[in-house]
């Protein structure tokens, strides 16, 4: 399998005159189609290195190589078509829209892309939340629906424009252990379903016991590194 996503020598400082360094010379290589847990303390660097590998922050130094292009050549335009296109994000508070239903939230990132959707985008919206189990209440407002079911919607949006990569902060974090099971199942089933490569934070250790590798960040550098494949 090749690399979908690479570090070299990436570090992160945070200040101009009051400098706190974040990350310290990451190298890291992810192939495509893995499932990655990423384990570390509070203020370890985890957040920061999930930022900098789906382009919402830049690194102070070293490269970032997403399908190997070197994210530091790409303009901002690039870097936001590069985001849409290719990476999906599912953060732990879901960040739905309450005034639009379920299934419009998970059409929102292609409306941002194209200004309009299709009878096929359509489509894939309803196979979306079929596979997320939410057929039966697509049609709700996103803000009347239970946090697991928020968070199973705001799954579904994250795969819509057919991501290669999906970017996950405590996608678990808020929910109770049964529901937490379930999103993980189904994190699970896309990654065999559709080849697509997972980078997931997670404080919960029965959750990352399940990946196919563990990276534990520990005072902004990679601690250990486990694959089990």
């Amino acid at each position: 399998m090749d690399s979908i996503v690479k570090l070299e020598k990436v570090s992160k400082i945070y200040g101009e005159e009051i400098k706190t360094q974040v990350l310290y010379d990451i190298d890291l290589s992810v192939k495509q189609g893995t499932f990655n847990g990423i384990i570390g303390q509070s203020g370890s660097g985890k957040s920061t290195l999930l930022n900098i590998l789906g382009t919402l922050d830049r690194a102070t130094s070293g490269e970032v190589y997403i399908e190997g292009k070197a994210v530091s050549d790409l303009s901002n335009n690039e870097l936001a078509e590069l985001r849409n296109s290719t990476i999906g994000f599912i953060f732990q508070f879901h960040y739905l829209l309450p005034e639009f239903t379920a299934i419009e939230n998970v059409l929102m990132p292609h409306y941002i892309k194209s200004g309009r959707v299709d009878k096929k985008l359509e489509a894939r919206a309803n196979e979306l939340m079929d596979i997320v189990g939410l057929s039966n209440v697509k049609n709700n407002m996103a803000g009347s629906m239970s946090g697991g079911q928020q968070q199973r919607t705001a799954i579904a949006r994250s795969l819509i424009n057919s991501p290669k990569i999906v970017l996950a902060d405590e996608p678990t974090g808020n929910l109770d252990s049964d529901t937490s099971e379930t999103v993980y199942e189904l994190l699970r089933k896309v990654n065999k379903d559709f080849d697509t490569t997972f980078l997931v934070i997670t404080h919960d250790r029965r959750i990352a016991e399940k990946t196919d590798r563990i990276i534990e960040i520990k005072d902004g550098k990679i601690h250990s590194d486990f694959s089990k494949i």
